[in-house]
């Protein structure tokens, strides 16, 4: 019985070897859990070219949205363990979104990491005729006035960066929800809101055409889309708050096919017409470090272990 369970291993883990040998042997589909058209679609659709040459096989895109990305993540996790089905989202789709919704899957126990991807981080702009000129200035007007700032779904990125930045900094003013992010960001061009924190991609023209102005950016560094904004750091306030993407694979997928499917993905980052193009939408790429799949799986669990309690405290929803 024993020597029949051992050359029944046996020949599991030698099948197991010879299909990461043989991956891939036919096209491998992304699933972006979100509507095609958007920064995440055209990221990775800047991505699948030079993945494509790297492994040797088509690579299609499946944009699958709805509540919040679950769907299309869950889609992932009941695929084939087999590295033909990933899963590529955002820090709002594949850590937030589990803390707001109850989907049937756990994005740090049901996956396996492959990457870290770019990163735009949000920022708070304010409407231009807001008086506070500077971020240390804003959070006293704050303490002392009444202000409203918008948000994008119940509980969207910017919901999460505005609950936040006021548990940082003792502050208190309306957030009023939007259905996207362009009529939002239209109503703080037109002073029908005050402040707003934001995609600091989404809303770099306005700034740039001094519509509406920037107070801080919610990163460790500047921005190189906007080097003159300074960090919420700088101005006494410790805030980060970034929009990173990553990639991941069903649970068992072999470690030897999740190596190739990274190894194609540091490709295409090292790509200089891919991260040229990347760096058009405002996105930084991770450090050479960080894109391991170990090392992007510890990210994850620590980006749960701090989004978690702070969305679950505030009390965000999708309802």
């Amino acid at each position: 019985m024993k020597w029949a369970c051992a050359l029944a291993a046996m020949v599991l883990a030698s099948a197991a070897g010879a299909h990461a040998q043989s991956f891939p042997s036919k096209p491998i589909t992304i699933v972006v859990p979100l509507a095609a058209g958007g920064a995440v679609d055209g990221m990775v659709r800047m991505l699948i070219e030079p993945m494509r040459a790297t492994l040797g096989q088509p690579i299609l895109v499946e944009n699958m949205g709805g509540a919040g990305g679950t769907i299309g993540i869950t889609r992932v996790a009941r695929a084939a363990p087999d590295g033909y089905t990933i899963s590529i989202g955002t820090w709002g789709t594949h850590v937030a979104n589990n803390a707001i919704y109850s989907p049937p899957y756990d994005i740090v126990r049901d996956f396996e990491p492959v990457a870290l991807l770019p990163n735009v981080p949000y920022w708070i702009v304010g409407k231009k005729d807001l008086p506070p000129n500077n971020l240390k200035d804003l959070v006293a007007w704050l303490k002392v006035n009444k202000a409203s700032a918008g948000t994008v779904g119940a509980g969207g990125g910017a919901t999460v960066c505005s609950r936040y930045f006021q548990r940082e900094t003792g502050t208190d003013y309306q957030l009023i929800p939007y259905r996207g992010g362009a009529p939002a960001l239209q109503d703080l061009v037109s002073g029908q809101i005050d402040l707003m924190c934001d995609l600091a991609a989404n809303s770099l023209p306005q700034v740039k055409n001094g519509n509406i102005k920037a107070y801080a950016v919610m990163s460790k560094t500047r921005w190189p889309g906007a080097p003159d904004v300074p960090t919420a750091e700088e101005a006494g306030v410790p805030v980060e708050v970034i929009t990173w993407h990553g990639a991941w694979a069903p649970k068992g997928t072999p470690k030897d096919v999740v190596a190739k499917l990274n190894a194609a993905i540091v490709a295409a980052l090292a790509d200089p017409a891919t991260a040229q193009r990347l760096a058009g939408l405002g996105m930084q790429s991770p450090p050479p470090e960080h894109r391991s799949p170990e090392a992007f799986g510890s990210y994850v669990k620590a980006e749960a272990d701090k989004w978690w309690p702070i969305i679950k405290a505030a009390g965000i929803t999708a309802k």
